[in-house]
């Protein structure tokens, strides 16, 4: 009928022309986008649901393993024929050596952040300039551990109490102690250390021996920083993230000790940061306010650090802790700080922040402040801490001050 109708409407004389019906595909090229993104997504959420990868989205790390090469030969005893015995004997040995080389694999544990679950890599050893590398690094012995005093949990080694010796006098730092319960001591406590190697390089070098420094669990190898500063002869406390009053807006970090877990929970957690780092005196408190002025959540943790031969020192980050209280019915070394002397981070109230602890350590014995490591702290302790003598005051390590109050 179409084609009637149009051979009525067409001029006479004229012929017809017939019209191309042009292909139309049954759908436009934005739906056919739109199909095909939808098809990608379907396949990356498969393989998000089914593809069971417990390390997904985290870190990698990947390690290069190379054979060592071959040992050149020495041209000089080619040539000249001489030393050949000597050098016969070294070719003795050396299959002995590469024996030794593959047998002597090591365990590198990685740890994840989040979840502080462990996993054991075994990396054989191989390159004999590795081994040159490792042995720069002291062994325990030679960096003051005890080993004694140290016993292994499902994380790595932690501190305990062996053959009557105890954490917190083995690495108590050297103080004059009789001529301390003498005079009008201070003791300073730097803290927040192990996380920026820099900041915490600086309170290490710059500062006296006589200051304490308190290491977090954080950072890429808060050990190698504290083995750093028990080499500079400073002692050092293990800082453990407990929870803040405005937690988790507020967040100390991975494996933060909180009031809504059980004991056995907040053990395992303190276990955890326990393992970080050896041969520090005692542990303190990072951040932490509500948890500290919660009596059921701190007796287990302060009843294991007493049973641990540790110390326990309190940032006085709020009036309400029960620390002081709890550590005295366990017999535990306590001390707690008087006040942070760089919340305004300026050399002025700095400066009177330390003035004003001269006069609470002139008028009690003894005065403990804490501070951060920032520069400007840093600098004014430096110069602060060099006039102590000239005003009958003595610096002493948190430890030296703790034995003081408790026996005063």
């Amino acid at each position: 009928m179409a084609e009637a109708a149009d051979e009525l409407s067409t001029p006479l004389g004229q012929s017809t022309v017939g019209r191309t019906r042009r292909f139309r595909l049954p759908f436009t090229a934005m739906q056919a986008l739109a199909v095909l993104l939808g098809l990608v997504l379907v396949g990356f959420a498969g393989v998000a649901l089914f593809n069971d990868n417990p390390l997904g989205g985290e870190p990698i790390a990947r390690i290069t393993l190379r054979n060592p090469p071959p040992a050149a030969a020495d041209d000089k005893h080619a040539a000249s024929g001489q030393a050949a015995e000597p050098a016969v004997k070294s070719a003795a040995k050396a299959p002995a050596a590469a024996s030794d080389a593959k047998n002597d694999a090591k365990t590198v544990t990685i740890i994840d952040g989040s979840s502080g679950k462990r996993q054991d890599v075994v990396i054989g050893a191989g390159d004999p300039a590795e081994k040159t590398m490792d042995a720069d690094a002291p062994p325990l012995a030679m960096t003051g551990i005890d080993p004694r005093l140290l016993e292994k949990s499902r994380y790595g080694m932690i501190p305990v109490v062996a053959d009557g010796l105890k954490p917190f006098t083995v690495y108590a730092a050297e103080a004059d102690r009789a001529k301390a319960a003498r005079m009008p001591v201070v003791a300073i406590v730097v803290s927040g250390l192990g996380v920026g190697a820099a900041k915490t390089t600086d309170a290490i070098m710059k500062l006296p021996p006589a200051v304490t420094l308190a290491f977090t669990p954080y950072g890429a190898d808060p050990g190698k920083l504290a083995e750093r500063a028990r080499a500079q002869r400073h002692e050092i406390l293990l800082q453990i993230p407990m929870e803040p009053f405005d937690y988790p807006d507020n967040d100390p970090g991975p494996q933060t000790l909180l009031t809504t877990l059980s004991s056995e929970q907040n053990l395992d957690r303190l276990y955890w940061h326990l393992s970080r780092l050896q041969g520090y005196a005692g542990i303190a408190n990072f951040m932490g306010a509500r948890f500290v002025a919660t009596d059921p959540v701190m007796q287990p943790i302060v009843r294991e650090a007493a049973k641990r031969g540790l110390s326990f020192f309190d940032d006085g980050s709020t009036p309400r802790s029960v620390a002081q209280s709890l550590s005295a019915g366990q017999s535990l070394p306590f001390a707690k700080a008087d006040f942070a002397i760089d919340v305004v981070p300026t050399s002025a109230e700095i400066d009177r922040a330390l003035v004003k602890l001269e006069t609470i350590a002139k008028e009690r014995g003894t005065a403990v402040g804490v501070a951060s490591a920032l520069p400007v702290s840093i600098e004014r302790l430096g110069a602060w801490l060099k006039t102590l003598d000239s005003k009958g005051i003595m610096l002493v390590p948190l430890t030296t001050a703790m034995l003081k109050s408790k026996s005063g």
